[in-house]
């Protein structure tokens, strides 16, 4: 899928950059920092491939009853978050949806403690009191995991703001599905970033389906990347099958949020391979095997996979002991998490109320 382009008209054109100028930006996005080397080009097979070992795990442990609650897996949508979190800077910052595992792996947080997490461990990275919608880590700049439709998109914004009240050269990247855009937070939190020029790039991974309600059935939009326009946003669409496509986009994205400070709002069209969470069926309700099959010839891993291979950059025999080490390393996340201790009984009580410095600001002022 090619890239959308956007032009508004008359004075909104010349303060909101469109799709077409962005393209414009600078280095970031040439074509050969965007496909890299080989060896970045085997990173990212890597990451695709290890997040889609994992989740294909958390199914089963999940039908072991092994992982309680929610589960949504990431199946189908490797492609937007390694091809964003390839991206970004150590020191940058990542808040997401309850669909997390994926750019949790992406962003490097272990395998052994997000199964933890997962199982309701202690050693989990969110210390077992999280579980699968709440994944978070302090070290990898990841704020969450947020199970509320919506709730965390005014957080990035808080998150941006700090960023430039600080005078740093961070940017915060916002995953979301479609379905957020309908809601009042989305609204609110991408005006704010408009009007005051914040280094956020709020990402809508567009699977086509919220829970089971189409995009047609609920946006009066199809191209709802164009919903930017009403903040003064730059905004752009690309394929997020494509591992490269998304690079680029985000690539432009990071640079605009990092030297201009403006944010970016940008639609990547993906497709979950599985149902909304493990209690959904994956197609015969609301989208019928025949639409499932056909997106799935158009696997991110194997779109990747078979260029590799047409360009004599890996064999097969390179990609089985990669296949094969993935599970390995899968695996011994799962015998970790198993043998992890269930956090205690008081754990309960911790991180319930955060001491602030409010009254050892008042006693020093006194």
């Amino acid at each position: 899928m090619a890239t959308r382009k956007k032009s508004d008209n008359g004075a909104t054109a010349a303060a909101a950059p469109s799709r077409r100028a962005a393209a414009g930006n600078g280095a970031a996005a040439s074509a050969d920092a965007i496909r890299g080397d080989v060896e970045l080009r085997k990173q990212l097979l890597r990451s695709m491939l290890f997040q889609r070992r994992f989740e294909e795990r958390c199914a089963e442990a999940y039908a072991l009853g092994k992982i309680g609650g929610f589960c949504h897996l990431y199946i189908g949508q490797e492609a937007v978050s390694t091809g964003t979190l390839s991206i970004l800077r150590p020191d940058d910052y990542v808040i997401t949806t309850y669909r997390d595992h994926g750019q949790a792996l992406a962003r490097g947080i272990s395998a052994r403690s997000i199964m933890a997490e997962l199982f309701g461990r202690q050693d989990g990275c969110s210390g077992g009191k999280g579980g699968s919608m709440h994944l978070f880590s302090k070290e990898h700049n990841f704020l969450g995991g947020h199970g509320i439709v919506g709730g965390h998109v005014p957080i990035a914004t808080g998150v941006g703001f700090a960023i430039k009240y600080r005078g740093g050269d961070q940017v915060i990247v916002c995953f979301m599905g479609e379905s957020v855009v309908n809601t009042g937070a989305f609204h609110e939190a991408l005006n704010m970033a408009g009007l005051w020029k914040l280094p956020v790039v709020y990402i809508i991974e567009n699977n086509r389906y919220g829970m089971g309600t189409s995009l047609e059935r609920a946006s009066a939009i199809h191209d709802i990347y164009e919903r930017g326009a009403a903040y003064n946003m730059p905004r752009a669409q690309c394929d997020g099958q494509d591992v490269f496509e998304v690079r680029k986009a985000v690539a432009e994205a990071v640079e605009r949020a990092r030297k201009e400070k403006l944010p970016t709002l940008l639609e990547i069209r993906t497709y979950r391979f599985m149902g909304h969470s493990m209690s959904d069926a994956v197609s015969g309700t609301y989208r019928s095997k025949a639409e499932l099959e056909e997106h799935m010839r158009r696997d991110p891993i194997v779109l990747l996979r078979s260029s590799m291979q047409e360009a004599g950059e890996i064999d097969d025999a390179y990609v089985a002991k990669l296949d094969d080490d993935l599970k390995k390393e899968v695996q011994d996340a799962w015998d970790f998490a198993d043998q992890s201790p269930e956090p205690p009984l008081e754990a309960l009580y911790r991180d319930v109320l955060v001491e602030t410095t409010s009254d050892e600001h008042a006693t020093t002022s006194a």
